[in-house]
């Protein structure tokens, strides 16, 4: 009798494990099952240069950094059958379509993007306590980009779009000086025909309680290659540190003139 309870004890601590194991574990859903990001990158990109790099045609983008993302540096589509849903987020959806539009298509009805975004990065970040649910991680990122001030920085620091080319030197220490962090700064690469790369993203990493922290790791720590190939964003890289940096003020075609580079080098 003693030996029976024991093995029905035995098969029901196994079927107990069993169900906790497939119902709780809710983040290891993708392919990679390692998920235990140490950042994250709230990752603005300026729109004008994000017209530029697509094919399709970009009616007045906002003349404002707005939000490309909030992603941990490791882990995509931690849970493939968490699907976005938009009445999670409707009583945010006035600064959803300010800050985080998607500019590509313009169509206030268009949400795609932010599915992109909530499926491939944010189910990732859900593994944080704040940032647990579709309303708190959508609410929280609008709310460090705020906190950020990207838009309001750069233009106290003088550093507008326009006809102006900058320095990367510049720039780097004019922002690590302004939040007393570093961050990444990405840029979409000279053509052919041009002489100047094009500013295009500036992401600013944070730690899991949400504090600035520097985006480069410290020496002698493995750092994992952050890639994120997004709808539009594949061609950008780390700004080259000696190539002049065009900050464009509206969608066109930049083609630098010899008269304009030898200024530049003139002032510079």
């Amino acid at each position: 009798m003693k030996l029976a309870k024991l093995h029905y004890w035995i098969l029901g601590c196994f079927f107990m494990a069993s169900y906790c194991w497939c119902t709780s574990d809710k983040f290891l859903q993708s392919d990679s099952h390692n998920h235990t990001w140490k950042k994250l990158y709230l990752a603005h990109h300026w729109p004008v240069t994000v017209c530029k790099m697509s094919a399709n045609d970009c009616q007045d983008p906002p003349d404002y950094w707005t939000i490309h993302g909030l992603w941990p540096d490791k882990g995509e589509e931690c849970n493939r059958t968490w699907h976005f849903n938009v009445t999670e987020i409707k009583d945010l959806m006035s600064d959803m379509r300010r800050y985080w539009p998607d500019v590509i298509h313009s169509s206030l009805n268009r949400t795609h993007f932010w599915k992109h975004e909530w499926e491939k990065h944010g189910t990732c970040a859900a593994s944080l306590p704040i940032l647990d649910s579709q309303k708190k991680y959508f609410s929280k990122t609008l709310e460090l980009y705020q906190r950020v001030d990207l838009n309001g920085f750069l233009l106290k620091a003088g550093i507008k779009p326009g006809s102006t080319y900058y320095q990367m030197a510049d720039i780097k220490e004019v922002l690590t000086k302004l939040y007393g962090v570093t961050p990444k700064i990405q840029c979409l690469p000279p053509e052919e025909s041009e002489k100047a790369q094009t500013l295009g993203q500036i992401e600013f990493c944070f730690t899991k309680e949400l504090n600035l922290r520097n985006c480069t790791e410290p020496k002698g720590e493995s750092s994992q290659m952050h890639t994120n190939l997004q709808l539009v964003t594949e061609e950008l890289s780390v700004c080259n540190d000696t190539l002049p940096v065009y900050y464009p003020s509206q969608v066109q075609d930049h083609k630098w003139s010899l008269k304009s580079l030898k200024n530049f080098f003139k002032t510079n």
